[in-house]
């Protein structure tokens, strides 16, 4: 059983990543090691032309969706790595609008963002599958709240679910049509 199967108390993590949290209904770590294979199936046969739409005027393009997804999951896991290892230094928050437009993501192929998923995707589960139980329950301050280790792995696993679920409600059956 993994250290990670007990729901994070609300007291845990910002309000804000409740809409995370509550997509992750049992261990984190099973939704971290299915996401890989949903992703797939949702952009199985996708071109590169088909990963430049955006289902909105202003909206990210599917390729900046997957990279913004990357860069989350980069910096939530280093976030859970500075408070499992008792690291006490409030950590800043980023700015996610900031970040997409200076990735460059449109201009890369993307087989090449699916590759960096999988080995992204692989650190993180190798990092937080090596926290102790006492890791896990640690606490520290990211963006100026509260936040566990325990609570970053559903806010992590919520926050690509919240992206999978948005790929398939708004971008794919544009795709469709």
């Amino acid at each position: 059983m993994s250290h990670f199967s007990t729901l994070p108390a609300a007291t845990e993590y910002a309000p804000f990543y409740h809409t995370y949290v509550r997509l992750i209904p049992g261990d984190p770590l099973a939704a971290l090691r299915a996401q890989p294979q949903e992703l797939r199936c949702l952009l199985a046969g996708l071109t590169e032309k088909q990963a430049l739409l955006r289902y909105a005027p202003g909206k990210w393009s599917i390729k900046e969706s997957l990279v913004h997804m990357l860069d989350t999951e980069r910096i939530f896991a280093y976030r859970a790595l500075r408070i499992a290892r008792a690291d006490t230094t409030p950590l800043p928050s980023f700015d996610q609008d900031d970040y997409v437009p200076a990735s460059g993501a449109d201009a890369r192929p993307l087989a090449d963002i699916l590759r960096e998923y999988d080995t992204v995707r692989a650190a993180s589960l190798s990092l937080l599958e090596s926290f102790t139980a006492e890791m896990v329950a640690r606490q520290g301050t990211a963006s100026g709240q509260p936040v566990s280790v325990r609570a970053m792995a559903y806010i992590l696993a919520g926050h690509e679910a919240h992206h999978l679920h948005i790929l398939q409600e708004r971008y794919l059956p544009q795709l469709a049509g």
